[in-house]
Parts: C-alpha cells; sequence; structure tokens
C-alpha cells in the first residue's frame, strides 16, 4: 500500500502547486504577490482584478483538490467495470482499489494538495491558505459536512462581512459536522488536520481581526467592478 500512497501524496502536491492565481493575474499583466495582500488566492485576485478574475481562480483552485481526492474514487468505480491492479512494492500484483483504499488515497491526495497550494514549488514555496483547493477535495469525500461548512461561511460573511473570518469559522465547522456526524476515524483526522493548516495560513489576518484593521468585503457596483 506504500506505492500508491506516495503516488496519492506526489499527483496531490503538484496538483495542488499550480499557482492558477499567479498564473491568471500574470494574464492580466500583475504580479499577484505584489499586489493587493499579496496573497494568490481568490480572494486577492477578486479585490484586485475583480469577480470573474476571482470566481475563475476559486473553481480552479477547487478543480485541484476535487481532482486529488477523486481519482482514486474514479479507479474504484472503474473496478466494478473492469478489474484493475496495480504493482505492490514492485514484486507482485494485488486488486486495486477497495473503496476504503481509495477513500485513504482520497484523503492523502487532498491533504498533499493543501500543501502544494500553500507551498508550491513553482512559486518559490510561496502560496495560498487552501480554503478552495481543502473545499473541493472535501466535497468529493464528505459532501454534507463540506456543505455545512459552506452555510457557515455564506452567514459569517453575511453578518461580519470578513472572508477571513468566514474561512476561518467554516475551517471549524467542517471537522466538526464531521465527527458529529461519524465518518470514519482517518477522515476525521484528515479533515482536522486540514481545517488546522487553514487557519493557521490565517495567521496574518487574524492578527488583523484582533487589531480590527482587517479588510471588509464590499459589494461593487457592477460599473465600478468592471
Amino acid at each position: 500500500m506504500f506505492t500508491p500512497l506516495l503516488i496519492a501524496a506526489v499527483v496531490g502536491y503538484f496538483l495542488g502547486a499550480l499557482p492558477f492565481g499567479y498564473l491568471v493575474a500574470r494574464a492580466h499583466g500583475v504580479d499577484i504577490f505584489k499586489a493587493g495582500s499579496g496573497n494568490p488566492g481568490a480572494t486577492n485576485v477578486k479585490r484586485v482584478l475583480g469577480a470573474n478574475a476571482g470566481y475563475t481562480v476559486f473553481f480552479l483552485d477547487a478543480l485541484k483538490g476535487s481532482v486529488a481526492a477523486g481519482w482514486p474514487l474514479y479507479l474504484w468505480w472503474k473496478r466494478h467495470l473492469v478489474l484493475m491492479t496495480v504493482v505492490v512494492d514492485g514484486v507482485g500484483r494485488a486488486p486495486f482499489p477497495t473503496f476504503a483504499e481509495a477513500q485513504l488515497l482520497g484523503m492523502v491526495g487532498v491533504l498533499a494538495a493543501v500543501l502544494g497550494h500553500a507551498f508550491s514549488i513553482f512559486t518559490r514555496f510561496k502560496g495560498g491558505k487552501g480554503v478552495a483547493t481543502s473545499s473541493g477535495g472535501l466535497l468529493v469525500l464528505m459532501p454534507v459536512p463540506i456543505l455545512i461548512g459552506a452555510a457557515a461561511w455564506f452567514i459569517t460573511l453575511f453578518v461580519s462581512r470578513y472572508v477571513s473570518l468566514a474561512s476561518i469559522l467554516a475551517s471549524i465547522a467542517v471537522p466538526a459536522a464531521a465527527w458529529t456526524l461519524g465518518r470514519p476515524l482517518v477522515l476525521k483526522i484528515v479533515v482536522t488536520l486540514l481545517g488546522a493548516l487553514v487557519i493557521a495560513r490565517h495567521h496574518s489576518n487574524i492578527r488583523r481581526l484582533l487589531a480590527g484593521t482587517e479588510h471588509r468585503w464590499e459589494r461593487k457596483p457592477a460599473k465600478e467592478a468592471s
């Protein structure tokens, strides 16, 4: 099982490391690391370049997590149509994957993808906070908890108008929902680690929230946004 786990981790990392925020901004002639908050995530891209660019980055970043988590489940599904095998430890051949193995590989994949997003090898190990990437991956693995987290995100944003606070509370709500709803132990541990990583990546936002200097989300008129 070590070889598939290693493959899932490597594939997940390089998927997550794809710097879509940086690439979309460069296509507009902007170095996103030097604009706005300096973060290549969808929120800063939206703030600097507008809604279309921001939503594009969010979708692409979420897609990275979905693919990293989803390809083992796709192989599991294909196994019901055509028996698939994989070399294990370079010795024999064994059926691959079972559903439990696919879930485990998906968890490893999304965790590696968030690490790749946060510490991208393509941008000198600089990256985003991992909200979109972890959301995309967890939507594949555990849709109900992630929908609960999305509800917490929207409610918090509506009440407070702080995107960062909404992301932090959603990162708490998703693991809490996973533990409450009785998901598999390994999945609960992984989603807790992901939540902790996302919160840790918001350390500068937390300082600004406490100081009262954090940026509030403001809905711009259509003419101004364009």
